[in-house]
């Protein structure tokens, strides 16, 4: 599948985890929140890099982006978030109608799209066997603020077996605007987190003898600040519904 057929299996009202769709090409995050707001996100995301890496930001109102000169921002993804004063108050698979003429999207980089790479090298990804989404935990680890926005480190988890726990790190370290190398790897208490069979966001994931718990930065990150920082309006993508782009995952590897 293309990413030009997915997005427009989205827009059609298909509504599933992104993970393992239109392989090979870059997945990103969404955040959208009223232009007074913009700054302080931004300062955010430059601060804390690995969990918030720019792929593109849009001027207020504007729902295209460069990543996919075709798609609406406010459809092509499979399900929204919308959140007011820091409370989710609805998810949704169309964001039209209450898309603002102040938002200003933010496009951030998803491990998904390094997820393509690891199965190459044979790397299993226990989610997509089991037709799951990624696990997601906030951790206790603050993120540095910049204004108003403030908030918790959230990790995505991926069981990987512990002879290939290098290389999966290896291969997503050569990916930093979409995450990069891991951030912790092993016991999840390192990261405050109780029990990995109860995910904050996502699904649980089961792990096969001899896996190793491997946790990266994730996008989701900015969700948690929201629920933290409580701006009045942002329209955010569900935990694990990304946005699919026509940029090849290579453009993101470096040498």
């Amino acid at each position: 599948m293309t990413p030009e057929q997915a997005r427009k299996a989205f827009r059609d009202g298909t509504v599933s985890p992104t993970s393992g769709w239109a392989p090979g090409y870059t997945q990103a995050n969404l955040i959208a929140v009223p232009r007074d707001w913009a700054y302080d996100l931004l300062l955010f995301a430059q601060r804390n890099r690995q969990p918030c890496p720019i792929l593109d930001v849009t001027d207020p109102g504007v729902t295209s982006t460069p990543l996919a000169p075709d798609a609406d921002l406010r459809t092509d993804i499979p399900s929204y978030r919308v959140w007011e004063n820091g409370e989710l108050v609805c998810e949704l698979r169309d964001a039209t109608r209450l898309w603002r003429s102040d938002l200003v999207a933010f496009l951030l980089g998803c491990s998904f799209t390094f997820e393509h790479a690891l199965a190459a090298a044979g790397i299993p990804l226990r989610h997509v066997q089991q037709g799951r989404n990624v696990s997601m935990y906030i951790t206790d680890r603050d993120c540095r603020p910049a204004g108003r926005m403030r908030g918790p480190l959230v990790v995505s988890m991926r069981p990987i077996p512990a002879d290939m726990v290098e290389l999966a790190s290896r291969i997503s370290s050569r990916m930093p605007d979409v995450h990069g190398a891991p951030v912790h790897v092993g016991d999840p208490g390192g990261l405050g987190i109780k029990d990995l069979s109860t995910p904050d966001f996502g699904d649980a994931v089961e792990a096969e003898p001899g896996d190793v718990p491997v946790y990266w930065a994730c996008g989701v990150t900015p969700q948690a600040a929201l629920m933290t920082s409580c701006p009045p309006f942002a329209i955010t993508h569900s935990p694990g519904h990304m946005f699919i782009t026509d940029v090849p995952d290579e453009t993101y590897r470096i040498a």
